[in-house]
């Protein structure tokens, strides 16, 4: 049986948590202990109260999640943090979170993740946030129109796309989440196609302007892959099963 101990401090150094900048909030790594043992892994976008008593059901005692249990800051033990906490502590659920050192990883990372899934090769960093490249770009020439049918069958899922854009597009910029609000930044690197999971209003007439595409799938959806692939990663690593908790924000 594997030690959560072991667990962690191999995905601690496979994941570079402690070498990646990242919002304070995220807090990075272990977030809850258990008893010390892991014998089924559990792998969800975020933590929830339905998350966890999904996870107890399920008989996860490692559940490792995108979003973790601090995201909204500093707050009493009370309500919903006291609910999730109690849970967590009454089924032996420890808790590990990665944000962008999962975001950014090359192989199991959510941009890695999608941009194989879309066929995209030969891709290269881009946009610096918090100290290190968060996004991915491809040269990779792509009927505009065939890239979202295709960005659309691997989110199982619908795609708002505001095509200001070449109909071919010869520079595609991924970026999971929330990105949209950095789209001036990723227009002056040449970009012309760029997904991301949602954006503010404004971008909307931004890609107008700046003439190109923003496709937007979904800020959970396109944070699916990489939690789901360092799952899968654990488990065949640590012979242990795990199980994909799916509980879409709709967002």
């Amino acid at each position: 049986m594997p030690s959560l101990l072991g667990i962690v401090e191999y995905t601690d150094k496979y994941l570079r948590v402690h070498e990646i900048g990242d919002w304070p909030n995220a807090l990075n790594g272990l977030q809850i202990e258990n008893s010390g043992h892991v014998m089924r892994i559990g792998a969800a976008v975020d933590v929830s109260t339905r998350v966890l008593s999904q996870a107890a059901e399920k008989d996860v005692d490692l559940l490792i999640v995108h979003h973790g249990l601090f995201w909204p800051g500093l707050q009493p033990v009370t309500d919903a943090l006291q609910r999730q906490l109690k849970l967590a502590f009454e089924n032996d659920i420890a808790l590990y979170g990665a944000h962008l050192p999962l975001d950014v990883h090359p192989k199991v990372g959510n941009n890695a993740q999608l941009a194989a899934s879309l066929g995209l090769k030969s891709t290269k960093p881009f946009l610096e946030e918090k100290g290190q490249l968060i996004g991915l770009k491809s040269n990779a020439s792509r009927s505009r129109d065939e890239l979202i049918r295709r960005l659309c069958k691997v989110l199982s899922g619908p795609v708002k796309a505001f095509s200001f854009g070449p109909k071919t597009t010869r520079a595609i910029g991924i970026v999971t989440g929330g990105a949209g609000s950095e789209i001036y930044r990723v227009a002056s690197e040449k970009i012309e196609t760029f997904i991301t999971g949602e954006a503010p209003h404004w971008a909307a007439i931004a890609a107008e302007e700046l003439g190109i595409n923003l496709l937007l799938a979904g800020h959970y959806a396109t944070e699916t892959f990489g939690i789901k692939a360092l799952a899968a990663h654990l488990s065949k690593r640590f012979k242990i099963p795990w199980t994909f908790i799916d509980f879409p924000t709709g967002l």
